[in-house]
C-alpha cells in the first residue's frame, strides 16, 4: 500500500495520509504511520473530498486572515 500526503501540507506536522486500494481509500495521521487508519468506501470518499473541495468544513474567518 502506498500513502500520500497532500501537496498542501509544506512539509507541516498537522497532516494526514491517503491511501488508495482497489475498492476503498485508507486514511492515516502522517505522524502516527503505525497507528490506526481508517477505511472508507470509493463513494464516501468521493462524498466527502468534494464536500472538502467545496468548503463544506472551513472554519469561519479561515481565510481572511483573522
Amino acid at each position: 500500500m502506498r500513502w500520500f500526503k497532500s501537496s498542501y501540507s509544506s512539509g507541516g506536522q498537522e497532516c494526514v495520509e491517503v491511501a488508495f486500494l482497489d475498492e476503498a481509500v485508507g486514511v492515516r495521521d502522517s505522524k502516527s504511520p503505525g497507528g490506526p487508519e481508517l477505511v472508507f468506501g470509493v463513494r464516501e470518499w468521493g462524498v466527502f473530498a468534494a464536500a472538502v473541495a467545496g468548503g463544506r468544513f472551513d472554519s469561519p474567518g479561515a481565510n481572511s486572515g483573522a
